[in-house]
C-alpha cells in the first residue's frame, strides 16, 4: 500500500516502516496475552450488563432531584458488578480522578484520623489534596489528619517488611497508588496490591485499605477489590470511559464506606437518593462496553514505544519484560528539548487540535510547569492519545492511551521523524 499521501500530510520524511515491523514480530506474543485479558475482562462487562438488565429505558434522561433517574442507580450496580464490590458511586459531578480520590478521603478521615500511603507519596495533585505540597486552603492536613508514608525501597518496590512500622492500631486508612504517576516506577500489580494489603491487615485488621485504580482498570483479569482492598476510585475519561463517556468520576467498595463518600458528596439524609446524571448514562454504559478493547489498544501502543526506545538506548518504564498493571509508559528522555519534541509531535498526531503547539504551563494541582500533548473527542480524557510531564529532572515523558493501535503506531513515526531531524537519533 502506498501511504505517501499520508505521510506528507503529517510531514513524516523518516517513516521507520521496516525498524517498527521487527518490532512488532517481536511484540506478537505480549500481544497474544494483552488479547487475552481483553476477551475476559469484554465478558465480564457483557455479564455485568445481562445481570443487570441494563435497557434502552435507562439512557432516558430525568429531571430536578434525579429521583426517576433509575440508569444512574443501574449504572451503579454493574459497577459493583464488575469491580466485586457492594457498592458503587458513578457519578458526573464527579469531575476527575482527584476529585474521586478527594471526596473518600474527605468522607473517610476526620481530626486525629491517621492515614498511611504506603507507595511512596501519591500522584502530584494528591499531593495538594493531602496538604504536603501547595499548601492550598482545607486540605486534609490543615483539618487535623495527620499523614505518614512508606518510601519504597531503592528499586521502586513496596517494602513490605515495614509496612508495619507504619500501620499501627492508630491508622484509619492506608492509601495505595496502583498507576505510576509521575514517579519512576511501573505500576503496581494485583498480587503486589494483594501481598501489601495482607501485610497491613496483620498490622491493622481494622484499618480502611484504599486503593487509587486511576490508569489500572482492564489491565488484569481481576480488580482490587478481589484481593481485599475495602474500597478504590477511579476516573470516568481515562481506561473506564472508553474515549466516550464525557466526565465523571467512580467510587466502588463497601457499602458503608460508600455510603459516607455519597453523604459526602451531595449531604447526609441525601446521599446517593439524589444527583442527576444528565443523560450521561448511555455513554457511561457505551464507554464501559468499549473499555476494555480501549485498554488493550492502549497497553499495544505502549509496548510499541518501549520496545523502540529501548532499541534507542533509553530507559523505559516498564521495561518491555515487566509486568503492566496500568497503560501509561515512561520514556526517561533526561533532556528538557527532547519532551518538549515528543509531546509536539504526539500533539500533530492527535485527532482533534493537531495543530495547536503544546507548551509547558502551569497547571492547577502540580507544583511544576507541565507540559501536555493531548487532542481528543474528550478533553482530559488522556486515554485517547497523550504525553505529558513536569519539567523537572530526569526529565521524563509519560505516554498514554490511543484508541487504537494503527494511531499509536502513526504517532511513534512522528515522534521518530521528529527526533530524527532533531538529531535527537
Amino acid at each position: 500500500m502506498n501511504y505517501k499521501e499520508i505521510y506528507e500530510n503529517f510531514k513524516i520524511d523518516n517513516d521507520f516502516d521496516e525498524e517498527i515491523k521487527q518490532i512488532e514480530k517481536k511484540l506478537q506474543d505480549k500481544f497474544l496475552k494483552i488479547d487475552e485479558i481483553s476477551e475476559y475482562n469484554q465478558l465480564k462487562v457483557l455479564k455485568a450488563f445481562k445481570g443487570n438488565d441494563l435497557q434502552t429505558s435507562d439512557f432516558m434522561q430525568s429531571t430536578g432531584y434525579g429521583y426517576a433517574d433509575t440508569g444512574r442507580d443501574k449504572i451503579e450496580a454493574i459497577f459493583s458488578d464488575i469491580f466485586k464490590a457492594e457498592d458503587s458511586l458513578v457519578r458526573p459531578s464527579i469531575v476527575s480522578g482527584t476529585h474521586a480520590l478527594s471526596i473518600v478521603l474527605f468522607a473517610l478521615l476526620k481530626a486525629g484520623d491517621k492515614m498511611v500511603a504506603i507507595t511512596d507519596d501519591p500522584y502530584d495533585t494528591m499531593q495538594q489534596v493531602i496538604g504536603i505540597a501547595g499548601n492550598k486552603k482545607g486540605n486534609l492536613i490543615e483539618r487535623g489528619i495527620k499523614y505518614d508514608k512508606l518510601e519504597l525501597d531503592s528499586y521502586n518496590r513496596i517494602q513490605y517488611d515495614k509496612i508495619g512500622n507504619h500501620v499501627d492500631d492508630k491508622t484509619r486508612l492506608v492509601l495505595i497508588q496502583r498507576s505510576t504517576g509521575y514517579t519512576q516506577r511501573r505500576a503496581f500489580t494485583i498480587e503486589e496490591i494483594k501481598k501489601a494489603i495482607d501485610y497491613v491487615r496483620k498490622a491493622n485488621p481494622n484499618t480502611i485499605i484504599f486503593v487509587d485504580n486511576c490508569y489500572g482498570e482492564f489491565t488484569e483479569t481481576i480488580e482490587p477489590i478481589e484481593v481485599g482492598a475495602d474500597i478504590l476510585a477511579g476516573s470516568l475519561i481515562k481506561n473506564l470511559g472508553g474515549g466516550i463517556a464525557i466526565t465523571g468520576g467512580y467510587i466502588c467498595g463497601k457499602k458503608d464506606l460508600v455510603e459516607y463518600c455519597a453523604n459526602h458528596l451531595t449531604a447526609p439524609g441525601i446521599g446517593k437518593d439524589e444527583g442527576l446524571s444528565f443523560g450521561t448514562n448511555r455513554l457511561v454504559a457505551e464507554g464501559l462496553y468499549f473499555a476494555p478493547h480501549i485498554v488493550k489498544e492502549a497497553m499495544k501502543v505502549a509496548l510499541l514505544f518501549a520496545h523502540t526506545f529501548t532499541n534507542l538506548s533509553y530507559e523505559v518504564i516498564p521495561k518491555i519484560d515487566d509486568p503492566r498493571s496500568d497503560i501509561v509508559q515512561s520514556i526517561i528522555l533526561e533532556d528538557p528539548e527532547k519532551v518538549k519534541v515528543f509531546c509536539k509531535a504526539i500533539q500533530e498526531a492527535c485527532s482533534v487540535d493537531s495543530n495547536f503547539v503544546p507548551e509547558a504551563f502551569p497547571m492547577p494541582g502540580y507544583e511544576d510547569p507541565v507540559i501536555m500533548a493531548a487532542g481528543g473527542f474528550v478533553e482530559g480524557a488522556t486515554s485517547e492519545l497523550s504525553a505529558d510531564g513536569p519539567l523537572r529532572e530526569p526529565y521524563v515523558v509519560y505516554l498514554q492511551g490511543g484508541l487504537n493501535y494503527f494511531h499509536g503506531k502513526l504517532a511513534l513515526k512522528l515522534v521518530l521523524d521528529r527526533f530524527k531531524k532533531e538529531k535527537f537519533i
